[in-house]
């Protein structure tokens, strides 16, 4: 079983983490990381320091009224995707540690779909 590096808990909740095959399990945000433990299995779990987070993706849709899932972007091991109960009060718990530009939208598919357009016919 894994020792949470957290001292003090700010935010427990449920949640689903989409690495590989998706696992349930609980987002524990504190006052040195954010860690997510699964339910079945107590050897899976995800612990990142506050320090080793580069940036914080949110999918949202419908201006702001849902956000269906969030990744951890870290500076040396890539993006962990993550979806939870009120992902609202989950990123409002990460603004506490992590300053608000490192909070980020990520584009949807039709900005994508643009970008592919214009660099497409983009004049060299």
């Amino acid at each position: 079983m894994a020792q949470s590096i957290n001292t003090k808990v700010d935010l427990v909740i449920e949640a689903t983490s989409y690495q590989g095959l998706n696992s349930y399990g609980k987002i524990m945000i504190g006052d040195r990381g954010f860690e997510y433990y699964n339910n079945r299995n107590v050897d899976d779990f995800i612990q990142i320091p506050w320090e080793e987070i580069d940036y914080v993706a949110a999918s949202v849709m419908f201006k702001g009224k849902r956000i269906p899932r969030f990744a951890v972007q870290t500076k040396k091991n890539g993006a962990y995707s993550f979806a939870s109960k009120d992902p609202k009060k989950v990123l409002r718990a990460i603004n506490q540690y992590i300053p608000s530009d490192r909070l980020v939208r990520s584009l949807t598919f039709f900005d994508v779909i643009k970008r592919a357009v214009k660099s497409k016919f983009k004049k060299s």
